[in-house]
This record gives structure tokens, C-alpha cells and sequence, in this order.
């Protein structure tokens, strides 16, 4: 890193993950032969979004599709978890989760999925006693998903805000990666 005052410009470094925070992820994520962002035009990140509220969903509880709301022309899915309120505790890792089937009903119906979780499938808790038995393994819900080429938007925050239908904007990285952090711009033209 320097400074403004020692070299004469400021510069910083930085070492990230591809997948910290609001982030979104591509097919290769999971899949062998799936796509990376940069295989997507630009216009892959602006969607026409539809709010999904499964606030009543508990903690490490399956979302299934009788949770989400009759199929509409739009291309993305944001479910509402209301799990954002948790972030940087050990409970935001016991968020609730896609069913596989779903997620397949998502990728039917031309969804991409935004989620205020740190993903459509289970995560590893940090304390095992609350993980349950019928957890499905593996991330049958990214795969679900990432075969119908569609994209998922994880650790969104600020949801509660918004109404029913909305544009979502997450643009990544102009990078061949699996994933890449994004600012997420919600616009409400109503």
C-alpha cells in the first residue's frame, strides 16, 4: 500500500475471495463445465425481479415450492429470508434453504435466485447439534440451478424495503472466475 503523503498517491491492496459478501455466482461454481461471469453479456446482470417473503421459514428449514408465489415473465427470484438480520453471528449459517426441488422449479420457470443467505443450499453450522438429519448433501440447489445456466445472488441485504416487483443490478468483476463480489442496486420505477 502507499500513501498520498509518503509516494504520492494512495494505493491499496487488496486480497479477496471471489465469494465475500454480496456476491454472485456462476455455473462453474459447482459444475465442471459451467459457465464463468465473463461468458455472460453485461445485460446477464440487470434482472427483472420478484420479491419471494419466506420470512416464516425457521431456522435450517427446507423453502419449498409451495413457498413461492405463482410463476411470472420475470428472470429473477429474490427470496426474502430475512436472514440478513443474523449476518456475522454463528446463526446466519443455520439460514433456511432452497429443496432441490425448488430450485429446479426456479430454473424451469427461467429464474436466476437472489437470497439474503449465504446460499440456496445448507451451510455447515457452526455448531453441528443444529444441523439435521434430512439435510440433503452436497449443493443440489446450485446445481439445479447452474444446469438451466441461471445465476445466483448471495448475502443480499436491505430487502425488507423493497416491494413486490423490482430491478435487480449485480455486476461482477469483469473477471473468468466462478464468482465475484458485486454492489447490488435494487431500483423501484413505480
Amino acid at each position: 500500500m502507499t500513501t498520498v503523503e509518503d509516494d504520492g498517491a494512495r494505493v491499496t491492496e487488496l486480497d479477496v475471495d471471489t465469494h465475500v459478501g454480496t456476491h454472485i455466482d456462476a455455473p462453474a461454481h459447482t459444475l465442471g463445465d459451467g459457465k464463468t461471469l465473463d461468458e455472460f453479456p453485461l445485460s446477464a446482470f440487470s434482472f427483472d425481479a420478484r420479491l419471494a417473503d419466506c420470512t416464516s421459514v425457521g431456522d435450517r428449514e427446507p423453502i419449498g415450492v409451495d413457498a413461492l408465489p405463482e410463476p411470472t415473465d420475470h428472470d429473477m427470484l429474490v427470496i426474502r429470508t430475512g436472514w440478513s438480520e443474523h449476518w456475522g453471528t454463528d446463526r446466519y449459517r443455520d439460514h433456511p434453504y432452497l429443496t432441490e426441488t425448488a430450485a429446479q422449479w426456479c430454473a424451469e420457470h427461467g429464474y436466476s435466485v437472489g437470497l439474503d443467505t449465504f446460499g440456496p443450499d445448507p451451510t455447515p453450522s457452526a455448531n453441528q447439534d443444529r444441523e439435521r438429519d434430512d439435510e440433503p448433501d452436497g449443493l443440489p440447489a446450485h446445481d439445479a440451478l447452474f444446469a438451466a445456466d441461471c445465476l445466483v445472488v448471495e448475502n443480499l441485504r436491505g430487502l425488507a424495503r423493497l416491494p413486490r416487483e423490482f430491478e435487480l443490478t449485480a455486476l461482477p468483476l469483469p473477471l473468468e472466475t466462478e464468482a465475484s463480489p458485486v454492489r447490488a442496486v435494487a431500483r423501484d420505477d413505480a
